[in-house]
């Protein structure tokens, strides 16, 4: 375990709530290749915040790294209705891009 990742434990258990550490520790896990606690991460803190893409995007790829292509399609589908919503058209296409090359 590394420090950014207990350091990221700590201030969850000051406040559980706290949306960024999720965020934090999701990324922590994806750079370790820890898909699992990654997608467990992406999911609390965007159960917690409106994420404007970013988030559905890194879950998308946790999942299919874990071999879950169709769960991954819904977090892209869900990311690129984030990212439209939020004016970040590319980032929209970039998903539904993702999402043709899944399908196929």
């Amino acid at each position: 375990m590394t420090e950014r990742i207990t350091a990221l434990q700590r201030m969850l258990e000051r406040n559980p709530q706290d949306a960024r550490a999720y965020f934090g520790l999701a990324s922590e896990y994806e750079k370790l290749g820890d898909w699992n606690a990654a997608v467990e991460h992406l999911r609390r803190y965007l159960s917690l915040s409106e994420d404007q893409g970013n988030a559905w995007g890194r879950l998308g790829r946790a999942l299919v790294q874990l071999g879950k292509p169709t769960e991954a399609i819904d977090a892209y589908r869900t990311g690129a209705l984030q990212a439209q919503r939020h004016g970040h058209p590319s980032m929209a296409t970039e998903f539904e891009q993702t999402i043709e090359e899944l399908q196929q």
